[in-house]
């Protein structure tokens, strides 16, 4: 999602070579390509292996274990190759009604990205509430409690994953690939505003889940929540145009030789919210002897058409065609993640351990694959506090959306009654420590990223380690350790 109201706002956009990882460049994707035709050789070597080994054995789980983390690969690059085309079409449609950059991104693109986490969370409730029979009031109970669980889990896992990991991602292959700014700047607006309202979200988020039930009027605050980040990136997209109009005013009275201190004296002496950054920014790309264009809505050029297959075949993009592809991205996307949910569970009864810390490392992770992408994408070209603010707004829409429709659908199966948090009389596994521990890492996070405002390679190690003790957390939740 990106952190500015418009996309003019970003740094011009710088095409660099990453090995056709990310199809950036205008071309296919071969190392994607790739790894897909590797995970298919690898699950087909693996399941025709299962047959020599008896359902007990050791080396029997083992090959189990690898295959379920063969499919986990196949299906988070199909689900990154159905929402490639769901994003290119979501930026069309959001172009043609002329919706801002900022809104669009906290709506289409956060449903492109975050598509995955909402469909899993809605399947990990409907499957496991479907497998208990009509009339067990007791069973269908504990079931939804067992599936909306494994929705927080796959959410607050995907937040983790978002917050830390993609950043982390995002600083290693920047520091890589482009070595005139090895670095990647991260913009106060991005710490300021979508920061800190994630960490209200945690912060409420905590306070639910630390009851022993949840109603329906708890999704209902959050969406509400959500409708209110949505304005003020709306408000935030009209402040902007008007600053900048209020810059390029008050440069073309200055005769060719704007003060860009003075600039920012007079703009915030007429009420406007500006820095010197802001300032320079816009000099830069349309002052005197600058090659951008002044005018900010033509840089938000609509794609004419959608990748699809890894970027060897496009589809033009037109006003029937956009809806099909959404259509059509969301059938596979939703598939995927039925399987994804369905390889979740069965990892979790091969490892005899609750699926709640299975999904919140390999669902939350699959699920992930698109906002990664995204980011690094962005990166790519040349827009580092979209990379990093694309993370803050899917986190954003994972917890307001993402747990708020399942747990609706959760309630409404249960004839809108409340959602145990208790599972056979006892807390759900891992419930209790997931969100302290995901307030502690964003906090720790928006730490690293604010000193200095921008992540470097050291940084980006560090925040893998971070990610690490998130991992060792499920791992000891799963061993029954209680930390």
């Amino acid at each position: 999602m990106p952190d500015d109201p418009t996309p003019s706002d970003a740094k011009p956009p710088q095409a660099i070579d990453d090995g056709g990882l990310t199809g950036d460049d205008g071309g296919p994707q071969i190392r994607g390509l790739i790894v897909f035709g590797l995970s298919i050789v690898i699950a087909l070597v693996l399941w025709l292996l299962q047959g020599q080994f008896a359902e007990d054995s050791t080396g029997r789980t083992a090959i189990d274990i690898a295959l379920m983390a063969c499919l986990g690969v196949l299906i988070s690059i199909v689900i990154w190759q159905a929402c490639d085309p769901f994003a290119e079409a979501a930026q069309w449609i959001g172009t043609r009604f002329h919706l801002p950059g900022s809104v669009r991104g906290a709506t289409l693109d956060a449903v492109a990205s975050s598509m995955p986490e909402l469909f899993a969370g809605i399947f990990f409730v409907v499957v496991a509430m479907s497998a208990v029979e009509q009339g067990d009031t007791q069973g269908l109970a504990d079931a939804g409690a067992e599936g909306f669980g494994s929705t927080i889990a796959t959410a607050a896992g995907s937040a983790v994953y978002n917050m830390i990991l993609i950043p982390a991602v995002v600083a290693i292959v920047v520091s890589m690939f482009r070595k005139k700014r090895p670095t990647v700047e991260v913009d106060d607006e991005v710490l300021s505003r979508d920061g800190v309202c994630y960490l209200v979200c945690v912060v409420l988020l905590i306070v639910f889940l630390y009851q022993k039930q949840m109603h329906w009027w708890m999704g209902v605050t959050f969406l509400a929540i959500y409708v209110g980040y949505v304005f003020l990136l709306w408000s935030d997209a009209r402040r902007y145009k008007r600053r900048n109009k209020a810059i390029a005013a008050l440069v073309d009275a200055s005769d060719g030789s704007p003060d860009p201190a003075g600039i920012v004296r007079t703009l915030r002496g007429n009420g406007h919210r500006a820095t010197l950054k802001q300032v320079d920014d816009w000099l830069e790309k349309h002052g005197p002897g600058a090659d951008g264009d002044d005018d900010d809505e033509d840089d938000d050029v609509a794609p004419n058409a959608a990748s699809v297959f890894f970027g060897f075949f496009n589809v033009p993009i037109g006003g029937v065609s956009a809806w099909v592809i959404i259509a059509a991205s969301t059938v596979v996307a939703a598939g995927a993640c039925y399987f994804l949910v369905e390889i979740t569970r069965e990892t979790a009864e091969v490892l005899n351990v609750p699926t709640f810390f299975v999904a919140v490392i390999l669902a939350a992770a699959v699920s992930s694959v698109p906002d990664t992408f995204l980011s690094v994408g962005a990166a790519m070209r040349g827009d580092d506090s979209g990379a990093v603010s694309n993370a803050f707004g899917s986190n954003i829409f994972d917890i307001c959306i993402c747990l708020s429709i399942p747990l609706l659908v959760n309630s409404y199966m249960l004839g809108w009654g409340p959602v145990e948090m208790q599972q056979d009389g006892k807390p759900i596994p891992g419930l209790v420590g997931l969100p302290i521990l995901l307030a502690i890492l964003t906090t720790v996070t928006l730490a690293v990223m604010w000193h200095n405002r921008q992540l470097t390679r050291f940084k980006a190690i560090g925040l893998c380690l971070l990610y690490a003790v998130f991992v060792a957390y499920a791992v000891a939740g799963s061993l029954g350790l209680n930390l």
